[in-house]
């Protein structure tokens, strides 16, 4: 699919760091997917108290997790470009995140915990229904051609970012591995390491690892990133790294982070937040005002930083123009309450 210039224009984020904002999650299991911990002292945030190791320093917000000089910065997409999206600033984005393998229950200051999580070396298994299964490294990752694209992104909780992205199509990944024609969807599990990542071990009534899923027209739609960077530099632990998936059209707990395993199915799989919370997520979860959450409406948004400012939510977040026609069956006026079942 091409890509062309018509993306949607929003204000400037407000440079304020933004770090207090209203818990929308306040009991077991509810919520959008990912933000990172650890430390070396008991702190309380929310109503969550960790024993910490490997603080991270504030100083230390915006520092990558390893170099590659001969990868970062990459060239920017002028389809997507800074002059059709005001980019947030980039401690504003690095200092509020949704990781639940860190911080479950809430989104926070995940930067403050990642000190123990390491991201080098890794490996992503690809396997399934493909001809060639095949397991990538970082080396073999940054092989592909990357580029930069400044993407709006909209977490379920009404927030919402404008980053620029590193990466690659993820179908360009999908074709080194051959898919057969039984593949219908693209399965992804995230990394599953307690010892690094103290929200797995605190929130244990959740179905860890984290796994989620794209229909393969999805996988294969040229807007759908393999990121492995932000902001030019390699990715944040916060953000996921080493690599971690994008799509722009939904919601944001169905970008995993820290992906170790992709798996080819022919049966549409089970993801963390339908079988979690089945009355509140569904398995499509496009960003549309139309469809309100059950607890809140997501007709509007705000920008990270600029809490005041409600900005209307737009259909498939602006990008209908590439993806619209994948969903024939989007409700495009307002629906009373969410559909139950979720579609």
């Amino acid at each position: 699919m091409s890509t062309r210039k018509n993306l949607p224009k929003l204000d400037p984020t407000d440079p304020e760091v933004f770090m207090n904002r209203r818990r929308f999650v306040r009991n077991l299991g509810l919520g959008a997917a990912g933000c990172a911990v650890g430390g070396a002292m008991t702190i309380k945030y929310g109503s969550w108290a960790f024993g910490q190791s490997g603080r991270v320093k504030a100083g230390d917000a915006l520092k990558p997790p390893f170099a590659r000089p001969e990868v970062f910065p990459a060239k920017r997409n002028p389809a997507f470009s800074a002059k059709e999206l005001s980019v947030t600033p980039r401690t504003v984005a690095a200092t509020h995140n949704n990781f639940y393998e860190f911080l479950p229950g809430e989104g926070g200051p995940v930067y403050k915990y990642v000190g123990n999580f390491v991201v080098e070396p890794w490996k992503v298994e690809v396997s399934g229904l493909c001809e060639k299964p095949m397991t990538f490294d970082l080396d073999d990752l940054f092989k592909f051609e990357h580029e930069e694209r400044v993407y709006h992104f909209r977490c379920v909780e009404t927030w919402s970012m404008n980053v620029p992205w590193s990466g690659f199509p993820l179908k360009k990944l999908l074709e080194k591995v051959e898919p057969k024609s039984e593949a219908k969807y693209v399965r992804f599990v995230s990394a599953n390491r307690p010892n690094q990542m103290p929200g797995i071990e605190k929130a244990d009534y959740y179905e860890w690892p984290y796994f989620e899923a794209l229909r393969m027209d999805e996988a294969m739609n040229d807007l759908t990133l393999i990121a492995t960077g932000i902001y030019g530099k390699p990715l944040l632990k916060q953000h996921g790294s080493p690599v971690r998936i994008v799509c722009p059209w939904k919601y944001g707990y169905k970008n995993p982070k820290s992906i170790v395993k992709i798996e080819l199915v022919e049966s549409k799989p089970r993801t963390f937040w339908t079988a979690t919370s089945p009355s509140e997520y569904g398995f499509l979860s496009n960003v549309n005002p139309n469809i309100p959450h059950p607890r809140w409406s997501q007709a509007q948004e705000y920008a990270l930083g600029n809490r005041r400012k409600r900005n209307p939510t737009k259909i498939f977040n602006g990008y209908g123009e590439f993806v619209a026609k994948l969903y024939p069956d989007e409700p495009t006026t307002p629906l009373a309450i969410a559909p139950n079942p979720p579609r």
